[in-house]
């Protein structure tokens, strides 16, 4: 009886000692390789001297997250919503860019220069992680910013942008995006003759090309055409979910694998598992709305919330937030274990498949934190190191983790920028 007795808790201690094996390597690969997220999403309100990323911020990217989770490099993104292809939309879009850029700058050159330093090419991101700071780097979501001038590929290269996309959720002035594929409107048929303009514009500048958010065609289209690696800085493999047109079907990646590109796989519910992330949201949400109850709190539309005020807006995401804090403990007692939520094991699950497909040298990582992105074990930034973690689990080596985490996307900015300096030197 004591031998029977004894072997389950023998194997409960092999078990529990591979585990800590497992994490202390894992541990030690992610302190070693430089990590780094491709697409964080800012609020310039958030870039100010009473209100920025060295405190405790209700986001999910702050600089104390970031070194908590061992996240070297975020690329903080100037973000611009689709509007109307006139005069007065590309003012207001390049009104909003400036805006964007001046806050980044603000945080690396006043705010917490000891702490963050914004960096251009792969050499400084060694160097500054080296010496102990964060990395901030900046990419440019949607071209629409850039109105019909082609000078400001130039000026958004000057001011630290190191990837563009030419457009977002509606069809820009430069290229389709992949919302056509709700109602086929397209309006280029793929890139605009001032798209492949911009595109060959970004090539002599050394920006990256990012294909996120335009339609296949466009994507095709900007891979035939350009000189230089592209990359998606936050999507996913259409072929685990075919119905989400944000993620990259496999004659795409193959196509990407050929020119030479990275796709940094996102960790956003919806483009993972779009089932499993609709009804895990159905059953918090009604979690939510029994609590708002109980606090006297109408939760609503995003319709709604646009129309509020902006001292509104911000009274109603407090209450909104204060809903969620108390909703929680509910959530994981209850609602994650009826209904899972979308996990990092579901994320890797798209590493996995395009690493298959396409090769390690092609693959990356992204949240869209602060843009809608996050899953259960990488909530924030504080988390990062669980995603190194299930790499390790799931047999990744060393040399693949940092490949998967920093590698493969500095490469292509080294190529990107490398082209670029043969391309001016031909034109003197």
């Amino acid at each position: 009886m004591k031998k029977l007795f004894a072997l389950p808790l023998l194997l409960a201690f092999l078990l529990n000692c591979s585990d800590q094996a497992l994490v202390k390597k894992a541990k030690g690969i992610h302190d070693r390789v430089i990590t780094i997220d491709t697409h964080a999403d800012i609020n310039t309100q958030n870039f100010t001297t009473d209100r920025n990323y060295t405190m405790d911020l209700p986001t999910q990217v702050t600089l104390p997250k970031m070194e908590e989770g061992g996240l070297d490099v975020a690329f903080f993104i100037v973000y611009t919503r689709q509007d109307t292809l006139t005069e007065e939309g590309f003012d207001a879009a390049y009104e909003n860019a400036i805006d964007k850029f001046e806050a980044i700058h603000r945080l690396t050159e006043e705010i917490a220069p000891d702490r963050i330093e914004l960096a251009l090419t792969s050499n400084d991101v060694r160097r500054i992680q080296s010496e102990g700071k964060l990395v901030a780097m900046i990419g440019v979501e949607n071209g629409y910013p850039i109105g019909m001038e082609i000078d400001r590929v130039k000026e958004f290269y000057d001011r630290g942008a190191r990837y563009i996309s030419l457009s977002h959720n509606g069809h820009s002035q430069l290229s389709d995006s992949n919302t056509g594929e709700r109602d086929g409107v397209w309006l280029h048929n793929g890139l605009s003759e001032f798209g492949k303009e911009v595109i060959k514009e970004m090539n002599k500048w050394g920006i990256m090309i990012d294909i996120s958010h335009p339609s296949k065609e466009a994507n095709m289209q900007t891979m035939r055409l350009s000189k230089a690696p592209v990359i998606a800085s936050h999507s996913s493999a259409r072929s685990l979910d075919p119905g989400v047109s944000r993620n990259l079907d496999d004659e795409e990646l193959l196509m990407l694998k050929e020119n030479g590109g990275v796709v940094q796989t996102v960790a956003f519910r919806s483009y993972l598992d779009s089932e499993k992330a609709r009804a895990f949201r159905e059953a918090a949400n009604k979690v939510y709305e029994e609590m708002a109850a109980s606090m006297n709190f109408e939760i609503l539309s995003r319709s709604e919330v646009r129309a509020l005020s902006a001292e509104e807006r911000e009274a109603y995401f407090e209450t909104y937030r204060l809903v969620r804090e108390h909703s929680a403990p509910r959530i994981a007692s209850e609602v994650a274990k009826e209904t899972p939520p979308v996990d990092v094991a579901d994320f890797v699950d798209h590493i996995d498949y395009m690493v298959n497909l396409i090769g390690i040298d092609h693959v990356g990582i992204s949240s869209d934190f602060d843009g809608g992105g996050g899953v259960e074990g990488w909530s924030d930034a504080s988390e990062t190191f669980n995603v190194t973690l299930e790499l390790v689990k799931r047999g990744y080596t060393e040399e693949e983790i940092e490949k998967l985490w920093s590698g493969n996307l500095l490469r292509v900015l080294d190529e990107v920028q490398k082209i670029a300096g043969e391309i001016q030197a031909e034109e003197i």
